[in-house]
């Protein structure tokens, strides 16, 4: 009597082998996805951007010591200290002095404020995360009139959602985009801003506190606390 021996499959291979495949056209079809949804939030001009308000500060503004009364709030421009806040992915958990925010926008930084009353937890998280280069800046700015504020040199978006999708137009197309600020090349790095930075009623660190508004070599962003 001949005993036939039937092959046996080798099933978990198989399985393995399927299952292998699954996941690589999972991570095909999210890639896809995430390439079309940046494409679709991608803009090519300050109007596409919803709800930006646009203004007028020319360049070679004042460098002063004194407080400024700015009439934009959070500001977009004007007269501001002649040191600059660290803008090289920089993330304050403290409300930056305007006079030294403003000298950043000039420098080419996008500054995003947000009211910490309102925005905390996962939402802050989301917010912070668009400071992941340099030319941004985020901090908090207790009592704004939005839950969140954008600021370019002369540009300025307000929105009530972390998740809001202009923010993240608003920064890719406004960092460093030297059609729209005076100083291109200028730097965003200020180590003692990092380590020291100046708060809303704080005044000046004088006139020669800054020497040179040196080229930007762009760093990885930072966090920062009270001084």
């Amino acid at each position: 009597m001949t005993n036939v021996v039937t092959p046996q499959r080798p099933w978990g291979l198989i399985a393995a082998a399927v299952a292998v495949l699954v996941f690589a056209a999972a991570v095909l079809t999210y890639a896809v996805l995430q390439v079309n949804e940046a494409e679709e939030n991608r803009v090519d001009a300050v109007d596409e951007i919803a709800g930006v308000q646009t203004f007028g500060y020319a360049a070679g503004q004042e460098h002063v010591t004194t407080p400024v009364t700015y009439e934009q709030s959070p500001p977009v421009g004007g007269p501001h200290d002649g040191e600059w806040a660290d803008c090289t992915g920089t993330v304050y958990d403290v409300p930056v002095r305007q006079e030294n925010a403003v000298h950043s926008l000039e420098h080419g930084a996008v500054w995003i404020t947000y009211d910490p009353a309102v925005v905390s937890g996962d939402a802050l998280d989301t917010l912070t995360a668009f400071a992941d280069e340099s030319g941004r800046m985020v901090s908090p700015n207790p009592g704004q009139d939005s839950p969140i504020s954008l600021q370019s040199w002369n540009h300025q978006l307000k929105v009530d959602s972390a998740d809001d999708p202009r923010i993240e137009q608003f920064a890719d197309f406004l960092t460093y985009n030297q059609e729209f600020y005076p100083e291109p090349g200028a730097s965003c790095e200020n180590p003692q801003f990092i380590s020291d930075p100046l708060v809303v009623g704080d005044g000046s660190r004088g006139a020669g506190s800054m020497t040179t508004d040196a080229p930007t070599t762009p760093t990885a962003g930072a966090e920062t606390g009270a001084p």
